[in-house]
């Protein structure tokens, strides 16, 4: 056993056997994509590991991308999870597991999914409420089907990429309301979006529905998102069909995928809804399906907001089910995002949008004031969940850095 083991953690890490993320990586030399689960600041060699230590989920674990794995179950899910926790734990492992862990900073970690579509919502009311009052002063914040229904919209798989990946600042045709026609060049009111993401495993038949009770057995698991908006080139396209150009250039992922089994001591009652709901929607009587996670958005460094995204009306479960409700079918590698997470203060709002009200109240930041994001900006979500035994679950965080506009 070496002198400071990385399967030593100290107590209290947020990556330790209570969380247990998935992520895809390569280590330095080693150009093979595989499966890795974070603990403390090392990444363990899941495959490599289950094969040395004779599981019978090695194949699953022999992959470069996280899909088969996921669409092996729930049941797999849970069996692959308690024996990677005894590996790392059981001191009788240390022989064969310790040299299978990697330092973080000596990886490069990959989009730990093949996604297969993407869907994004818009499920807090705070943000709907802010977003209505902006684009609508004088008539209801929230549109009439907003309470009856999570409204959501389906975005681009292709463009979705791993943290770290730099962001482009899209192109596209712009017109403010004065201009007397549109012109075409960089958005110039580039913007953020933080966001939960969750990830389809198990898929589901073309024709059903996927029930509020059945959440569990089809999502894998949950990352943190960032749902980069060009709000000008938004404002111009999206009447009447909604979002396109001003969402599909990028959205970012976290590189660790964390379990929903990782997830116990957070799960938490929504709030009080006071709409009747539709039967398919109901979840009065369900298990508690909101969440109680803690986020921060913070803009080269500087922290500009903290999210609670325990106050979202619409819960995970509701978007899944609604989303199949008339049929439609998961995938393996579906990817479905809560939209933007804000709270009822001006400190907890989740997008420069309404942290600027649109632009009219600029942020104040170390480095000067921004209204949108600048060339070079650097945005890092992070966030942290309840576990047990008052410790904290750590989800991976998403950065992204503005790179300037392609002219040609």
């Amino acid at each position: 056993m070496s002198e400071h083991s990385p399967l030593d953690l100290a107590a209290g890490d947020p990556y330790g056997p209570h969380n247990l993320p998935y992520g895809v990586f390569t280590p330095t030399g080693d150009d093979r994509p595989r499966v890795g689960v974070r603990y403390g600041d090392h990444v363990l060699d899941a495959g490599a590991a289950a094969a040395a230590l004779g599981s019978p989920h090695a194949d699953l674990l022999r992959q470069p991308v996280l899909n088969p794995l996921m669409a092996a179950g729930r049941p797999a899910w849970q069996a692959v999870r308690a024996g990677i926790r005894e590996w790392l734990t059981d001191p009788g492992h240390r022989a064969a597991v310790e040299p299978l862990l990697h330092p973080l900073d000596g990886v490069t970690l990959h989009l730990p999914f093949e996604v297969a579509d993407y869907v994004d919502f818009y499920a807090s009311e705070h943000h709907a409420t802010n977003v209505g009052r902006i684009f609508r002063p004088d008539g209801e914040p929230l549109t009439p089907n907003w309470k009856h229904l999570p409204i959501g919209y389906h975005g681009r798989a292709g463009t979705v990429v791993v943290s770290g990946t730099p962001v482009v600042r899209p192109n596209g045709q712009r017109k403010a309301p004065a201009d007397p026609a549109p012109s075409f060049g960089p958005s110039l009111r580039l913007d953020i979006e933080a966001e939960v993401g969750f990830v389809v495993g198990a898929p589901s038949v073309l024709g059903e529905q996927v029930p509020l009770s059945a959440f569990r057995d089809h999502v894998f698991g949950l990352c943190l998102l960032n749902d980069w908006s060009a709000r000008d080139i938004q404002a111009w396209e999206y009447v009447p069909l909604g979002p396109f150009l001003g969402k599909s250039f990028a959205t970012s992922v976290s590189a660790w995928i964390t379990p929903l089994d990782a997830l116990e001591q957070a799960w938490t009652a929504p709030p009080a809804r006071d709409r009747a709901l539709l039967p398919y929607l109901d979840d009065a009587e369900a298990v508690p399906a909101g969440l109680d996670l803690h986020m921060s958005v913070a803009i080269n460094g500087h922290t500009v907001s903290n999210p609670p995204f325990s106050g979202m009306y619409w819960t995970a479960a509701q978007q899944l089910a609604h989303m199949t409700v008339n049929g439609a079918s998961l995938r393996t590698g579906d990817l479905f995002a809560s939209g933007t997470v804000s709270g009822p203060e001006p400190e907890q709002r989740g997008c420069l949008l309404e942290l600027t009200w649109s632009g009219r109240d600029p942020l104040e930041l170390p480095d000067g004031k921004r209204t949108f994001l600048e060339d070079g900006d650097e945005v890092t979500l992070t966030a942290w969940a309840p576990g047990p035994d008052g410790s904290r679950v750590a989800l991976g965080e998403v950065t992204g850095r503005i790179a300037p506009a392609v002219t040609g």
